[in-house]
């Protein structure tokens, strides 16, 4: 991702907004097979989207018959179960009607008689996937979704069933098929819970932040190769033979959370949607159940500069006209993760605070270096960090990470541009709450305000007024004072920055 393509300037889109603001609906929206058009040999799979499907089985073949929301468009994908051990999958480039579908899965019953005929097999939502372990080949579909919330019309849907489905056909599988260790292989499959923090959308991106998906919504079908798209692996075998998307869901792990709201009699929705980098990603520890909420094994960085526990937060307001193309929209990104240090922690049922271990001492902190120049193609420059791990322990533990990684900055610093330095705050979170006059969210919201007045956000409108961000205001230099008493802030000078990077090891 260029640098370009994440810089969330306020006055660069707020210029760009006044000339797309009519446009940037059909943007977000990608186009749909008009429902009124009775014309099916249209087969460009970009214009409409398969969400609704059912599997159907004969003895030599699955076929998955998918159709549009409204059940106008039908396609049909044939998958061979003859062979125990190959993949052949085969895309019909027709596009078949109601009545012309109904036709023809009664030719398929009728030619299949012999050996069966054509037997319904599920009711499904997507694909999940697609594996082999040892031999056979698996398909991973969803067979039941719930509705969490939508985005500019698009629903988003998270996981209530799964089910594994073994391709070859009993009769022609081996002991291979059967053995001890493909069945193990299963049952680790399955015991991966696709119900709980996977979401996922047909025609929206969710995998992509707001001001991406509006302003470069130029790709056919969905982003696979984006990080926070956990299945892509999983999907790359359905997507290459069929040359597109439209089988497939991409799924992102983290959290969706929707909620509608009205402010003096004027209707909008408040989304926070949190996705994690499938790069590096902890698994979750054996411990109380609260625990394995919040806590991941993997600390530290990689040396590719991927950091455990990468999840970027976006919020997203919207107000009720946004569908019509005459509302407004906005969007704020930031990301958390993992210190980029090589470190480590050893996990441990009779130690709440295991030891931290500096593993390996990189003197020209190369790793770091990669870990912030991923993070600059990802979002643009500068980069606001925000460090909030102790400063002062009885028991070194975290504030030995605390003094490398401000060394690892500073060096840094040294070989950047000025105008791409890391602006580093720390602020020891946990000796500022042990006050009881602290006002953490003062704090907090300190902080979000002055990085908000660096970065801007993304907005979609003509707002009346803006503050610019390169003007130190009274109310902003009043904040700077306010944030010196509480906190370090290490260089952090006024110039157009992009988000709030944030940094802790309590919740790693």
């Amino acid at each position: 991702m260029a640098a370009k393509s994440e810089k969330s300037n306020v006055q660069q889109l707020q210029a760009s907004s006044s000339s797309s603001s009519s446009s940037f609906s059909a943007k977000v929206h990608p186009s749909e097979l008009d429902p009124n058009n009775n014309n099916h040999n249209n087969n460009n799979s970009s214009s409409y989207s398969l969400e609704k499907f059912k599997l159907y089985e004969t003895r030599q073949r699955f076929y998955l018959i998918g159709s549009d929301r409204n059940k106008r468009v039908f396609r049909v994908l044939k998958i061979d179960r003859s062979e125990p051990s190959d993949l052949n999958i085969s895309e019909d480039p027709v596009l078949y009607s109601p009545k012309e579908i109904k036709n023809l899965l009664q030719r398929i019953d009728e030619g299949n008689r012999a050996t069966g005929g054509l037997t319904p097999v599920a009711k499904v939502y997507g694909i999940a996937g697609c594996i082999k372990f040892l031999e056979s080949y698996y398909l991973i579909l969803v067979t039941k979704r719930r509705q969490i919330g939508s985005i500019c019309g698009h629903a988003i849907y998270s996981i209530d069933e799964s089910q594994l489905i073994t391709i070859p056909h009993v009769s022609v599988q081996t002991d291979l098929a059967h053995s001890k260790t493909e069945l193990r292989y299963k049952k680790l499959l399955s015991s991966v819970e696709l119900t709980k923090d996977f979401f996922f959308s047909y025609t929206y991106p969710i995998m992509q932040s707001l001001q991406k998906n509006v302003h470069f919504m130029g790709e056919q079908g969905m982003p696979y190769d984006n990080i926070f798209v956990w299945n892509a692996y999983l999907t790359e075998a359905i997507r290459s033979r069929c040359n597109n998307t439209i089988w497939t869901i991409a799924l992102v792990h983290g959290d969706f959370k929707q909620t509608r709201l009205s402010i003096f009699g004027r209707d909008f929705s408040v989304s926070l949607v949190s996705r994690r980098s499938r790069h590096f990603a902890g698994t979750r520890e054996g411990l109380k159940e609260e625990e394995q909420q919040t806590s991941y094994l993997k600390r530290g960085v990689n040396d590719r500069g991927r950091v455990a526990n990468d999840v970027e937060t976006e919020q997203i307001v919207l107000d009720e006209e946004v569908g019509s193309r005459k509302g407004r929209m906005s969007s704020v990104v930031q990301m958390r993760g993992s210190i980029p240090l090589f470190w480590s922690q050893e996990a441990s049922r009779f130690s709440p605070k295991p030891d931290i271990i500096l593993q390996r001492y990189d003197p020209t902190y190369e790793a770091t270096r990669l870990h912030f120049e991923d993070l600059a193609g990802r979002y643009g420059n500068p980069i606001i960090v925000l460090n909030l791990i102790k400063t002062v322990e009885k028991r070194p533990r975290e504030m030995m990470l605390r003094r490398e990684f401000a060394h690892a900055v500073g060096y840094l610093n040294q070989i950047l541009s000025e105008e791409n330095h890391l602006k580093f705050i720390h602020w020891d979170f946990h000796k500022f709450a042990k006050s009881k006059s602290a006002n953490v969210l003062a704090v907090l919201g300190a902080v979000a305000s002055e990085a908000l007045d660096l970065t801007g956000f993304y907005y979609s409108g003509k707002p009346t007024t803006f503050k610019r961000a390169n003007k130190i205001s009274r109310t902003s230099t009043g904040r700077y004072v306010f944030l010196s008493k509480h906190i370090d802030l290490y260089p952090f000078k006024h110039s157009n920055a992009l988000f709030c990077l944030a940094y802790k090891v309590v919740s790693d």
